[in-house]
């Protein structure tokens, strides 16, 4: 058995699954290795840094790019924070009008604000578009029409809100400002130090996103994981939004993996609407800006942890699933196994897309060619307009590093066992292992040569290549 030609260092603290999972997925293509929670020493020493971001030497990535892989890139801003993400994909979409980026991304708005009462000069800045949708009478795009609020840099649906006025929005910005002095008040009586400094700090960078209509609706109880689904009057339509994990490597390709996951609300669907009973004129009334129940709007699996695997499927899991979202006799409309194809493949364009449009962005994002990153993104699809040429719009709503992959639950824990297998057989071996001289006799030879050829749009081992560019003079593997 040949010696393993590097060193792993794997380090997740508080990921304890992700270690397990990344130490068999080593171990299937490298039954030999030497893996350590240490960065080993040793300058020119190869090794293999899978960990978390902070637990990465990035000195070592940047000084060392032919003997040292690392599980993440250094600057990446551009696809994980919000408003970064925002400000890449309307530069990208000026300069190429034609891209699918251009339906693909809900209308957002990103800004930064520090107190409620800010929000009055920003309606005559830079939410000057926003108010006048929010001040519109036309019942077509007036009244009806809503919008969410997300905090720029939280996630697992940390300061999510919907809101569909100017005022709504401004008492989110006064509750915010009276649950940071209450927690301040908490921190002094506990002499708890400034723990909760991260926190308050997410809450300045901001995006609102027009709240898209139509969306997708079907009930996950129709695809019961024991093979008994309940009669059709008994099921209702429930939102859900699609977890896809992609994985750039290099500098640069792009690998979808295709078995995505369809996370559900924990509610029926209804639009977003205030209660009869609320005033918006009562005085005071601050302590719940928005009472609505957003149970049936938000479909983040982390706040639902209580549900254990009843609100996650595979979207393939769904194929044949009655649509509750199209008027008319629903027993007729159904998830057709042509209907996933296609969001698949808008998918993969999208992704495509938003990663040329990092590229565009070298402050923010900077591909290495030792480096390969794992990334949950997140997509809503709608339903495209009757005369449209597709039935469905998919949407990008973001990208998440180090993504929370416990929350696919215990029934789905062989997806990601798959997943990382082929990351380390993609990224791993094809980094370490490089392909050997041609021979001349047509030997197909290891490493890297099982990945030359690989066209866009063409799966192996697992993986789908979605892009293929030439940045910093390599391109990816």
């Amino acid at each position: 058995m040949s010696e393993v030609p590097f060193i792993a260092f794997v380090s997740f603290p508080s990921a304890p699954y992700t270690t397990s999972l990344i130490h068999s997925a080593l171990s299937t293509h490298f039954p030999t290795v030497s893996i350590t929670a240490k960065f080993p020493d040793g300058v020119g020493t190869p090794v293999l840094q899978w960990s978390t971001y902070d637990d990465i030497s990035h000195e070592r990535t940047l000084s060392d790019p032919r003997t040292v892989l690392a599980s993440s890139y250094t600057f990446r801003k551009a696809l994980i924070r919000k408003h970064f993400l925002n400000n890449i994909v309307q530069s990208y979409i000026t300069k190429h009008p034609d891209s699918c980026l251009v339906r693909g991304v809900p209308q957002t708005w990103a800004f930064e604000i520090s107190w409620a009462d800010e929000l009055d000069d920003m309606w005559v800045d830079e939410l000057w578009d926003l108010a006048q949708m929010l001040e519109d009478s036309d019942p077509m795009a007036g009244p009806g029409r809503w919008f969410i609020l997300k905090p720029s840099m939280a996630d697992r649906g940390m300061g999510i809100r919907l809101f569909e006025s100017k005022d709504a929005l401004k008492r989110i910005f006064e509750s915010f400002e009276d649950d940071e002095d209450e927690e301040r008040a908490e921190r002094e009586d506990e002499d708890s130090g400034d723990q909760t400094d991260v926190s308050a700090s997410q809450l300045r960078h901001f995006v609102v996103q027009e709240y898209l209509p139509r969306p997708l609706l079907i009930d996950p109880a129709e695809s019961s994981p024991g093979g008994v689904s309940s009669p059709l009057p008994s099921l209702q339509g429930r939102k859900f939004h699609i977890r896809a994990y992609c994985v750039a490597a290099g500098a640069l390709s792009l690998y979808l993996y295709p078995r995505f996951l369809a996370l559900f609300a924990a509610k029926p669907y209804a639009p977003p609407c205030r209660p009869e009973d609320d005033d918006d004129d009562d005085e005071g009334d601050n302590d719940a800006p928005l009472p609505l129940d957003l149970a049936p709007h938000l479909t983040n699996t982390s706040l639902q942890q209580e549900c254990g695997d009843e609100n996650v499927r595979l979207l393939s899991e769904l194929i044949g699933s009655h649509i509750f979202s199209i008027e008319g006799d629903e027993s007729e409309q159904r998830l057709s196994e042509e209907d996933v194809r296609d969001i698949t493949d808008q998918i993969a364009a999208l992704l495509a897309d938003v990663f040329q449009a990092a590229i565009n962005s070298p402050i923010h994002f900077q591909a290495l060619p030792n480096a390969f990153e794992l990334f949950g993104t997140d997509f809503l699809v709608a339903h495209n307009p009757p005369n449209s040429s597709k039935k469905f719009q998919v949407h990008l709503l973001e990208l998440n590093a180090e993504p929370a992959i416990e929350l696919t639950g215990a029934r789905l824990g062989w997806i990601l066992q798959e997943l990382f297998t082929s990351i380390a057989r993609v990224c791993v071996k094809g980094f370490f292992e490089p392909a050997p001289p041609d021979d001349g006799q047509g030997s197909s030879g290891g490493g890297n040569r099982e990945l030359e050829g690989w066209e866009v749009g063409e799966e192996r081992f697992g993986l789908r290549k979605c892009l293929e560019v030439q940045v910093r003079g390599k391109t990816g593997w």
